[in-house]
């Protein structure tokens, strides 16, 4: 029973963790920096139930989307907003940004945080700038509308890099400090 709850606990604190990463989204920042790429690979990183991985980020970033579209953004729109324009591509990049935090963060080093990081800025940046051009009529549906669409993105760029790598040191340092001081949150101590 004891297992079960620390298990819990863990779940629990890193669900709190993504959360409270996801609504910091709504604090003033640079355009691009936020925590997007870095949930992803947090819920990657720690959650040993897989499909935890996916839920629990695509759901905390959906709650503050739901949160900056309709309180934030709402002379934007003139209907209560569930999934804004493009969302998909976004969500599509953070799906993507989580497979790669299976594959990059089995062992959690530092060289391999900051390519999983360098990575989900560039999935987050290619991905989320081709829905802009799919998606909307801003750019002719061509290869000049596409390249013009990833020309326009390029500023914003380099605030996706400094604001995953940033939210990964958070995310990453704050857990790996919380293991230290509650060794019931690691996940050796936890017998299934």
């Amino acid at each position: 029973m004891t297992e079960k709850k620390n298990l819990h606990l863990r779940y629990g604190v890193i669900t709190l963790m993504v959360l409270l990463a996801a609504f910091s989204r709504l604090l003033p920042h640079p355009p691009n920096f936020a925590p997007i790429g870095a949930m992803a690979l947090f819920g990657a990183a720690y959650f040993s139930q897989r499909y935890l991985s996916f839920l629990i980020p695509i759901i905390s970033m959906w709650l503050s989307d739901l949160v900056l579209n309709n309180v934030v953004y709402s002379q934007y729109f003139d209907h209560f907003v569930w999934f804004y324009q493009g969302c998909y591509w976004t969500y599509g990049a953070f799906i993507m940004i989580g497979l790669i935090g299976f594959v990059a963060l089995k062992r959690i080093k530092i060289r391999n945080l900051i390519l999983a990081s360098l990575l989900a800025s560039i999935i987050f940046f290619l991905l989320s700038n081709f829905g802009v051009w799919a998606s909307t009529n801003m750019y002719p549906k061509s290869f000049s509308g596409l390249m013009t669409c990833y020309a326009a993105g390029l500023p914003f760029f380099k605030n996706t890099l400094l604001g995953d790598f940033v939210y990964i040191g958070v995310l990453f340092g704050a857990f790996e400090f919380a293991q230290s001081r509650m060794p019931v949150l690691r996940l050796e101590s936890i017998k299934y």
